[in-house]
């Protein structure tokens, strides 16, 4: 019984670490290819993560520059790189750009934004019988898909300022994706069982965003 205490948490610690990493690695990239555009200023850049995708073990980190004083460019990404048990599949990757406009100064209060989507996905035997908008998500209670979504959407949030450098931003978007999946009987099954594209109208973001501001 010890025993295998011990290799779960150490399972639970390799995880964690792996998160860490993979946020560091979000981290620079995105800088990468934001930070060389945009001549930093005060208050000119922020870096975020998303507390939602935190809960659900899905390593996650996003990048906001100021391009006017109230119009920013927003660009995060998430990655799940690993099954959620030996039966379900949770793996994903995504990352989505978006425009915003700020209605007082940026990186506070009210804002509106327009965003794009695209990622990979490779779901199955996630046991629910939610369906939103004429998109059915109990089937991914009995077979897995994997595939690839692209789409748009626009959303609205608000960001409250904890201090000089720390704000929590909340974010609620809705939109368009396009789902090009194939279909297999299980979830550590490999022949093809079906393929198809979906058309998904409904929720696209959703965020409670710890931002550091610079």
């Amino acid at each position: 019984m010890h025993v295998m205490r011990a290799r779960a948490y150490a399972r639970v610690l390799t995880k964690s670490i792996l998160i860490m990493k993979y946020k560091v690695a979000l981290c620079l990239i995105a800088l990468f290819m934001i930070g060389g555009a945009v001549k930093t200023q005060a208050q000119n850049i922020a870096i975020k993560t998303n507390l939602l995708y935190d809960v659900t073990a899905t390593a996650n980190v996003g990048v906001e520059v100021g391009l006017a004083p109230k119009w920013t460019l927003d660009l995060s990404g998430n990655l799940n790189a690993w099954s959620k048990n030996e039966h379900t599949k949770w793996k994903h990757w995504m990352v989505q750009p978006e425009a915003r406009y700020w209605f007082c100064d940026r990186f506070s209060r009210h804002f509106v934004g327009a965003h794009l989507i695209g990622g990979a996905f490779n779901f199955g035997n996630i046991n629910n019988n939610l369906s939103i908008l004429g998109t059915d998500f109990s089937v991914l209670s009995e077979k897995r898909y994997q595939g690839y979504s692209y789409g748009c959407g626009v959303a609205y949030g608000f960001a409250f300022m904890l201090s000089r450098h720390l704000n929590l931003e909340l974010e609620a978007g809705l939109g368009y994706m396009c789902l090009d999946y194939e279909t297999y009987e299980c979830d550590g099954c490999g022949r093809k069982v079906n393929e198809g594209i979906h058309h998904y109208f409904g929720p696209t973001k959703a965020a409670v965003n710890l931002v550091f501001v610079f």
